[in-house]
């Protein structure tokens, strides 16, 4: 699992978002979460984001995959989604999630992928359809994201001794 796997974007997302400092796959990762269990994002664009997550170690106790890493891996796949249509300018905030849970995995590696619903100017909407190695299919689930602007980076005082950061 510690296996390092680079985010594929097109040129064209990698473009956009060129010089501002960022690093794109950290940005459009899993987080920390995703990194305990084990989530990797292979693709990202606008309409197509595809990542796996093992199902060792993301068990219920009937040693089952657990449902909840089924919502952690749809819920990043169609934030990272929501997060590039948006553009650099804005922020993707998950406000609904629906998984349904159609069959029982044991072992192996659970495929996700996310692709548009809606793309609006203020919300976005990613399906997500997980899949067993055998391509059968583990859950489908819908994010609906809303799009908020960016927090933009406040200036510094040049005045000695005060800081006007947020707490």
């Amino acid at each position: 699992m510690d296996e390092i796997t680079s985010t594929r974007f097109p040129r064209q997302i990698v473009e956009q978002w060129a010089g501002l400092g960022l690093d794109l796959p950290s940005l459009f990762s899993a987080g920390a979460l995703g990194k305990r269990m084990g989530v990797r994002v292979l693709e990202a664009s606008p309409d197509k984001v595809l990542g796996t997550i093992p199902v060792e170690g993301n068990t219920q106790p009937y040693g089952l995959f657990h449902g909840g890493a089924s919502a952690v891996l749809a819920e990043t796949l169609g934030s990272v989604g929501a997060m590039l249509h948006a553009g650099p300018g804005k922020i993707a905030v998950g406000v609904d999630l629906n998984c349904t849970h159609h069959r029982p995995v044991r072992a192996g590696l659970i495929t996700g992928l996310a692709t548009p619903a809606h793309t609006g100017r203020t919300s976005a909407t990613y399906e997500i359809v997980l899949t067993d190695e055998r391509g059968k299919r583990v859950c489908t689930a819908r994010l609906t994201c809303a799009l908020r602007p960016a927090a933009q980076p406040q200036p510094q005082s040049s005045e000695s001794g005060s800081s006007d950061s947020p707490r």
